[in-house]
């Protein structure tokens, strides 16, 4: 079986039994829902309360915060090309704000300090012309929190990075998004207004079956925040970038970035985090990246595993009620634990350097026992050999070392030391020395080795 064959009968029933189920209980007007699986789509179904007129994966809804994905995109190709630096205050690019000593990076994250909301009134459910300039946004007082220090989701802080996109583009910032993500990866069903054919969102009354049409508000200011409308097959699209990269987009390196927490979650929210413009979760054992997203009339769900290479969308055109992130996720662990995914076949390298071959083997750090093996593009695997310890990948640099990409040893430098003979004496790991014998005498081991050697309890 390959990834692009149609899922199992008994799969494909599981998925829309839960979407169904979603539908009913949640008491929504309509629900659509697709699954991708190894950069195709693999099932999609819907539900609707009108016989007839089920939506499909070409229908829009609105995505509400799943907006802020794309907003953060721009921004990483802005500091990929040189124009900004993550680090700096925002007040070096978009000068005049009430909070520009805040960071960009922090803005991405979530991590400003700045309020969750605008002042009254509600900026989802009033016109955004109300809110004419970024004052209006942030208000008088827009901290709530210290910048740095907690994670703490802000809509205003996707405004500010929306305008700063503007500035340094010189171009508003929804043509600046068709220009270089929706044209580039082929969204052409993703638009700041609805495009028909669109769902219309609706309220239902908590307590009796009626429903209330919600208005559809052109946000102003807020839009990079949570403007968008979108499609679940243009949605799986965004979700197979974001796993992969797109050199005419971001590439693979920076969409990992995004993915790497950004600031410590909340007290108790341990199963969950926030990167770039992306979220982070937890769910019995596997990570789901992706986000939510929510507006009056309207809920959105975008989860996909990297590991498994599954994704799935979930998308309703209700206020409240359908919980689109559990049943999305719900998605992917049916399609991930019914068909798991089958690995590529083992291949041999394409080529051998005999130098690096000779460097693999056991190494030890003192006398903990590590193992050293050669990867692809002159990568290296540094492990354990049993039991549970430091261990992770390098990638190889010009110069002749490497550099950690997880776990303890992220960003640390991996270098072979030479003795003057030229013959390997050690391997140095952010100071940490791996010889060939525990505490070779050999070897400069930090401390030096005792001259009596290995001894037993008699000696």
């Amino acid at each position: 079986m390959t990834s692009s064959e149609a899922l199992l009968p008994g799969t494909r029933r599981a998925l829309l039994h839960r979407i169904a189920t979603a539908q009913s209980e949640g008491r929504a007007p309509s629900l659509v829902a697709a699954v991708q699986r190894g950069g195709q789509i693999a099932w999609s179904g819907s539900r609707s309360c009108v016989d007839g007129h089920a939506p499909d994966g070409d229908t829009q809804f609105r995505i509400g915060s799943i907006t802020k994905t794309f907003t953060a995109v721009l921004v990483l190709r802005l500091r990929d090309e040189g124009l900004l630096d993550l680090d700096d205050p925002l007040e070096k690019y978009l000068p005049g704000t009430s909070v520009g000593h805040v960071t960009v990076l922090q803005l991405l994250g979530h991590s400003a300090g700045l309020g969750a909301e605008t002042p009254a009134p509600w900026w989802e459910r009033t016109p955004g012309s109300s809110r004419p300039d970024l004052a209006d946004v942030l208000g008088e007082q827009p901290l709530t929190h210290p910048a740095g220090r907690r994670h703490h989701y802000s809509n205003p802080g996707y405004t500010l990075l929306g305008s700063l996109i503007e500035r340094l583009r010189g171009d508003a910032w929804a043509e600046v998004l068709r220009r270089e993500i929706l044209e580039p990866l082929g969204m052409d069903r993703t638009t700041p207004s609805a495009r028909a054919p669109h769902a219309a969102g609706w309220a239902v009354h908590p307590w009796a079956d009626v429903m209330l049409p919600e208005p559809a508000e052109d946000l102003g200011l807020m839009a990079p925040a949570g403007q968008l409308w979108s499609t679940a097959s243009d949605l799986l699209r965004f979700a197979s970038f974001l796993a992969r990269g797109d050199d005419r987009v971001l590439p693979a390196t920076s969409v990992e970035e995004m993915r790497t927490p950004a600031a410590p979650p909340e007290a108790g929210e341990w199963d969950g985090n926030y990167g770039l413009g992306l979220q982070t979760v937890r769910r019995e054992g596997r990570t789901l990246f992706g986000h939510s997203g929510s507006l009056p009339g309207f809920l959105a769900a975008l989860w996909f595993s990297v590991d498994e290479e599954v994704a799935a969308v979930v998308l309703s055109n209700a206020t409240s009620g359908p919980l689109t992130g559990t049943v999305a996720a719900d998605l992917v662990r049916i399609v991930a634990d019914a068909e798991p995914r089958i690995p590529e076949p083992w291949r041999p390298l394409p080529e051998v350097d005999e130098e690096l071959l000779a460097l693999t083997g056991p190494w030890y750090w003192g006398t903990q026992v590590h193992t050293l093996k050669l990867v692809a593009d002159r990568g290296l695997e540094l492990r354990p050999w049993r039991g549970a310890g430091r261990g992770a990948r390098f990638r190889a640099n010009p110069d002749g070392t490497w550099t950690g990409l997880d776990g303890y040893y992220t960003g640390e430098t991996l270098r072979v030391v030479r003795a003057a003979d030229g013959t390997v004496d050690h391997l140095d790991l952010g100071s940490f020395v791996f010889t060939r014998e525990p505490y070779d005498p050999g070897t400069a081991v930090p401390g030096g080795v005792d001259e009596g050697g290995w001894r037993g309890l008699a000696t």
